[in-house]
């Protein structure tokens, strides 16, 4: 059975790192979304667009290793965190933060193209408050992320504040405005709004909690599933815990809450559909 877990991040200085793919493997995982961590978190400055390009590219070794040395299948996102941008913006002003984001987003791009990478993402929106001038320019490299993603006809993933129906509507107004197909936008750390998603076209990701996949499922089953496990050793099992999604799954299969069809959609179809890979046995 295909197990896929949409946002999953790996750190091999504060975390677990091949350890953590291995227990998500023994817990029944199979394919993972291994997302960009930030420049910071791999030992390089984050000051300018070189060192999220040369992040970028450690990235990419790190989900080869998981490749060769784990039995998981894992995909590559890469692109600049919000809170990166937000952090040179304040350090180096908004227009020279923007200037190298943009050119390190190309840069994304272009591994996407080489087929390095799946994904544009993550990009998008702070989660916490910052200057007026701050938020509107991370709406501009939103927006140009999504602009080199149509490009590339690759997905891209979204980190943004906390969503509710109102802001999937505006989500859906910016995805008409740059042209991407709606469906290779992947809303990640989505509210269970799967009903509201499909309307705009996009894709939410849902955070893999009892609660938030049962509130998902009443809705359909048009959404990914995801742990956004950070890798960090001071705080084991945070966002959830590395065998959060097969376990899920699995419980779930078990107690009849989901049914065989419902998990092949949202573990093989859904993922295939967003991020165009084969998900194979």
């Amino acid at each position: 059975m295909i197990i896929f877990d949409n946002h999953f991040h790996v750190d091999p200085f504060k975390g677990l790192f091949l350890e953590a793919v291995k227990e998500f493997h023994k817990a029944g995982g199979t394919h993972l979304n291994v997302v960009y961590k930030s420049a910071h978190d791999y030992g390089f400055n984050g000051s300018r667009a070189e060192d999220f390009m040369k992040a970028m590219d450690f990235h990419i070794s790190l989900v080869e290793r998981i490749n060769k040395e784990t039995p998981v299948r894992a995909f590559a996102l890469v692109g600049v965190h919000p809170a990166e941008f937000a952090y040179l913006a304040e350090k180096k002003g908004v227009e020279y933060a923007k200037d190298e984001v943009m050119k390190a987003l190309e840069y994304a791009q272009k591994l996407c193209l080489e087929g390095k990478a799946i994904a544009i993402g993550e990009i998008g929106r702070p989660h916490y408050e910052v200057s007026e001038e701050v938020w509107n320019a991370s709406i501009e490299l939103m927006k140009y992320g999504m602009k080199l993603a149509k490009e590339a006809d690759c997905a891209v993933q979204l980190h943004t504040e906390s969503f509710n129906e109102e802001k999937f509507r505006e989500l859906g107004a910016i995805v008409k405005e740059v042209g991407i197909k709606p469906y290779k936008v992947v809303k990640h750390y989505s509210p269970p709004l799967v009903k509201v998603a499909e309307e705009v076209g996009v894709f939410p990701s849902i955070l893999a909690s009892k609660k938030a996949i049962m509130e998902a499922l009443m809705q359909g089953s048009r959404f990914l599933m995801e742990t956004d496990y950070i890798d960090d050793k001071k705080r084991p099992g945070a966002v959830l815990g590395p065998k959060t999604v097969p376990k899920r799954t699995k419980a779930f299969l078990q107690q009849g809450l989901m049914d065989e069809e419902t998990a092949y959609k949202i573990h093989v179809e859904n993922p295939k559909k967003a991020y165009g890979v084969e998900i194979e046995e």
